[in-house]
């Protein structure tokens, strides 16, 4: 079955890094996009990269442009989002998520990883 098992998150001050990883498995991961979206606390989900199946092609959220970076390595099933001069804003559960298509959407999502920034 499709597992999508986020990691890398934690606690970090502001303008610091993270690079969140998510190991894939149970599809063909190099015929998939792959998305990262996330949720902060009281809000709605947010998306936030997209990277084609062959890795490039990415598209950002005007809010992580320049900062995020998405992306893959198909030999480990792994889309990685490199975040850099992150800010308290950016405190979210991050999710990574199978991009199946238009039709299709995001059609499995893993359970997400944790991201704090505070000093």
């Amino acid at each position: 079955q499709v597992q999508l098992v986020e990691s890398g998150g934690g606690l970090v001050q502001p303008g610091g890094s993270l690079r969140l990883s998510c190991a894939a498995s149970g599809f063909t991961f190099r015929n998939y996009a792959m998305s990262w979206v996330r949720q902060a606390p009281g809000k709605g989900l947010e998306w936030v990269s997209d990277i084609n199946n062959g890795g490039g092609v990415t598209y950002y959220a005007d809010s992580v442009k320049g900062r995020f970076t998405i992306s893959r390595d198909t030999a480990k099933n792994t889309p990685y989002l490199q975040m850099n001069s992150l800010k308290p804003e950016s405190t979210a559960v991050y999710y990574c998520a199978r991009y199946a298509g238009a039709y299709d959407g995001m059609d499995y999502w893993g359970k997400g990883t944790q991201v704090t920034v505070s000093s």
